[in-house]
């Protein structure tokens, strides 16, 4: 940057120039200058510096922050500004530590514009003894009666799940505003209130879209959708973020076909449509629409984010499909995505692992910053598809050697690896870790995983002596899983007793007739044959022809 001895005395044309920094050296450069033209005190001046270094550089407060303690005697709005860079980029043990010097400084007392952010910080992270030593701090200080700060409280306190305390606070304000109403119906919302939620909404004086997209999504949250759309279609005015959390709702919901045409009747598609759309595909197993969902947001010159790629990694690892894997993994190298965020790399692993890619799978895990379960079950997995059951057991023992406890679904998936595997003994044991180390009580799942192992090793009977101790319902999978069992090994015997269960749990499941017509077959027991046949036959039960799919993705 190159400045005249004009630019050094004057502050329109710094701050410019400060709006045009990108880099911490830019904001060192416009700085030094400031000092030269000896505007290092001028509040106005510095106020904008320190507010625009922070949104530039959120992760480096300890700049502005020195900026500010060069400051003599920092007014009011010095004091904001930088109280409001640390509440929305820093600990609330930061926060609160500034907050405290605030109050110590002898020119200042803090304010109605103080209290909202560092409020808001608590909010963020449900602090709720934080948040009520404030809530004693602004009525000393008498801005508890200001609008902003009063709905700050209403929020902070429905946030915390203290509805009581938000309605007391709400019912003493003075002054209420769109926001303040919005606060306590959220409240309510978060609460599962909905009959109260509804009926302040219906009260309110006036409403904003805020309002209206609270509640829409209130509603979607709890499964109303035909309440939802309905409120939707008596909006005065909608917005991108209407239009997203109703397509939102269709999708978790399942109807895919209703979210897809209020999509396209969304004028302006932002990344957040894009992204509720193609989740939604992903979420309904409907891979290949989410990649053709990719395909069309890139044809309207719109670049993605992190999020729209994990949802496109996501597609791809439903898919399988090692050449779309790799465009990806090239494509988010070559436009810069950060690769070592936590929900990225997990997906990056799980994608690449799923699609065979079990090398570079490897190395994306060791090159995480800090592995998680997720990032653990995703490799484990991928181990366990692609054959390296050994691995899967080593990586699982790895992961509670590190401390991270696994749960249920970390143990239905290395209980499946060992299933794959055979690794009868590894999966007796993490059974038993499972129950006796982690408390965990298992589910119908965890029971035919363990089935399915025992009955693959030839261990019928402890299979079998396994089911009838469940204390939850068996399920028909370990059933079907037994009995499977029992035609690879010829058990006749045992295979009449599994089935006739399984016609009790599914009668008309014609897989189990005809698995039991095997196990007859196999035996030259041809009469058997016929007469489960004719069981068949007059129960009503006919066996569906098979077929072939072949499906052809093509990378975008």
């Amino acid at each position: 940057m190159r400045f005249s001895s004009e630019l050094e005395h004057s502050s329109s044309a710094i701050l410019s120039l400060l709006r045009g920094c990108k880099t911490i050296r830019d904001f060192n450069q416009v700085h030094t200058h400031i000092i030269r033209g000896g505007c290092d005190q001028d509040h106005f001046l510095i106020t904008h510096f320190i507010s625009i270094c922070a949104a530039v550089l959120p992760s480096n407060l300890s700049y502005p922050a020195a900026v500010f303690d060069c400051v003599t005697r920092p007014n009011i709005y010095l004091w904001n500004v930088l109280m409001k860079s640390y509440c929305q980029n820093s600990s609330l043990n930061e926060c609160f530590s500034f907050f405290k010097r605030m109050k110590r400084g002898l020119d200042v007392v803090p304010d109605k514009y103080t209290f909202p952010s560092v409020i808001k910080a608590c909010s963020n992270v449900s602090a709720l003894e934080e948040g009520r030593v404030l809530h004693g701090v602004t009525v000393r200080c008498g801005t508890d009666g200001d609008v902003f700060v009063g709905s700050s409280l209403v929020d902070f306190y429905g946030k915390c799940g203290q509805i009581g305390c938000a309605r007391k606070v709400f019912d003493g304000m003075s002054v209420r505003n769109e926001v303040s109403w919005t606060a306590m119906m959220v409240g309510y919302l978060s609460f599962g209130d909905m009959a109260a939620a509804k009926s302040l909404f219906d009260e309110m004086p006036k409403r904003n879209t805020a309002t209206w997209n609270a509640m829409i999504k209130g509603l979607v949250r709890a499964g109303n959708l035909n309440c939802a759309r309905n409120l939707f279609d008596e909006m005065p005015v909608r917005n991108e973020v209407s239009f997203t959390i109703l397509i939102d709702g269709y999708a978790k919901g399942g109807d895919m076909a209703a979210a897809r045409s209020l999509f396209d009747q969304l004028t302006h598609k932002d990344l957040f449509s894009w992204s509720a759309l193609m989740s939604g595909y992903v979420q309904n197993g409907k891979a290949c629409e989410a990649v053709k969902a990719f395909s069309e947001m890139q044809d309207s010159n719109l670049k993605p984010d992190e999020f729209i790629m994990v949802n496109l990694m996501s597609a791809c690892s439903q898919l399988g499909c090692s050449e779309l894997a790799k465009w990806i993994d090239s494509y988010m190298k070559n436009r810069s995505f950060d690769l070592r965020r936590a929900h990225v790399a997990a997906a990056l692993v799980d994608m690449n692992a799923k699609c065979g890619n079990m090398e570079r799978a490897a190395s994306l895990f060791e090159e995480m910053p800090k592995q998680d379960l997720i990032s653990y079950c995703s490799t484990i997995q991928g181990l366990c598809i692609h054959g390296f059951g050994s691995q899967a057991v080593h990586l699982f023992d790895r992961m509670i050697n590190e401390g991270i406890g696994p749960d249920d679904v970390a143990f239905t998936v290395i209980l499946s690896a060992c299933t794959h595997a055979g690794l009868v003994d590894d999966g007796c044991r993490f059974f038993e870790l499972m129950v006796n180390s982690y408390s965990i009580n298992p589910t119908p799942d965890h029971y035919a995983c363990m089935v399915n192992l025992l009955g693959k090793s030839g261990k019928l009977e402890s299979a079998y002596e396994l089911i009838r101790s469940m204390p939850v319902e068996s399920h028909a999978g370990a059933w079907g899983a037994l009995l499977e069992a029992c035609r690879v090994n010829c058990d006749v015997d045992l295979g009449e007793v599994v089935a006739s269960r399984l016609f009790e749990l599914e009668p008309h499941h014609a897989g189990n007739y005809v698995l039991l017509s095997n196990i007859y077959a196999e035996a030259d027991r041809w009469s058997n044959v016929f007469n489960v046949r004719d069981k068949m036959s007059k129960s009503g039960v006919r066996k569906v022809p098979g077929c072939t799919y072949v499906e052809s993705t093509m990378a975008a």
